[in-house]
């Protein structure tokens, strides 16, 4: 019990924020899928980041947070920001027009194993052959849930390849983003990603909108309500907030305990889907549901364990 008391008494902060965290990407999906309906996704993207990056800048303006970069944060953050944002959303993006929702589901699924796996190379942190079978557990926990709502494979290997890039990028976005919080704060990593991401996509959907002719109409989406309150929401719950807390998670627990609280979306998507649009809630996704919780509570349970066991041993 000594592990849970410190967990519950001094460190708890962390993992409230992991789950603040995925419970408002587990939402995202509900107003990005209403958005998209009749905007270009990359015209969204740029939005959305475009708001991330101008509400930062009025915050930075405003003195309220602080930024104190050195040349060599900054070539890092930029390292870190082609990965996420822009690598695995553009990935992801393309992997969803060639592959099915299941597919990606399940590929997405396998981000935490990922991390893991590289975690040793790169950070010298090596889960615990317990925490990697409750790693997955976790990720069982989506796949089962995926392959009862009705699983179609299409062999595809473009889609494939693309799928398993974003996978990757996902897996060494936490891997950076955990060795690069020791230089950097989780406002100074969450300022430069949403201002690449903005710089790049709203490019992107610009020269579109140029090649089009129809540059003139680029905020007239913002005048549909559901567009407008999804581009908020993303722009500054997703983006801004969710994204510092990630990486101020990755900046107090092991990148493997932060990752695998990203299955955790699934439950939400889940939850938000029975509560806001009346979809039943099926015996397997109870079942999958406990998989993943116990998956999740195990890896970070075991983390906390082994982090106290380290610190007595110094001690």
């Amino acid at each position: 019990m000594k592990g849970w008391s410190v967990v519950s008494k001094k460190n708890i902060l962390p993992y409230i924020c992991a789950v603040i965290v995925f419970c408002i990407w587990g939402l995202s999906f509900i107003f990005t899928k209403q958005a998209i309906v009749n905007v270009d996704v990359y015209h969204f993207l740029g939005l959305r980041f475009g708001t991330a990056a101008i509400v930062l800048l009025v915050l930075k303006l405003l003195n309220i947070i602080k930024l104190n970069y050195t040349k060599e944060d900054l070539y890092k953050l930029l390292l870190l920001s082609t990965i996420q944002p822009l690598a695995y959303f553009i990935l992801e993006i393309n992997a969803l027009k060639v592959n099915t929702t299941s597919e990606v589901g399940i590929m997405m699924a396998l981000i935490p194993v990922f991390v893991a796996i590289l975690a040793p190379f790169f950070l010298d942190e090596k889960p615990s052959k317990s925490q990697f079978a409750f790693i997955l557990m976790s990720v069982s926990g989506v796949i089962f849930m995926i392959v009862m709502k009705g699983l179609t494979l299409q062999i595809n290997l473009y889609g494939m390849s693309i799928l398993l890039l974003a996978v990757i990028s996902g897996a060494f976005y936490n891997i950076l983003a955990r060795k690069f919080s020791s230089d950097c704060t989780p406002v100074e990593i969450t300022f430069v990603m949403m201002w690449l991401g903005a710089i790049v996509f709203n490019s992107i959907s610009i020269y579109k909108h140029i090649r089009l002719g129809n540059l003139n109409e680029y905020f007239v989406p913002l005048q549909d309500n559901n567009v407008l309150i999804s581009v908020l929401y993303l722009g500054i719950l997703a983006s801004i907030v969710a994204f510092f807390l990630f990486n101020y998670n990755l900046s107090k627990l092991s990148a493997s305990n932060v990752a695998v609280f990203a299955n955790f979306t699934t439950v939400v998507s889940i939850l938000a889907g029975v509560f806001i649009y009346g979809e039943p809630f099926y015996w397997y996704q109870v079942v999958g549901t406990i998989i993943i919780l116990i998956g999740v509570a195990g890896t970070n349970y075991l983390g906390t364990k082994d982090h106290l066991k380290v610190q007595d041993e110094r001690r």
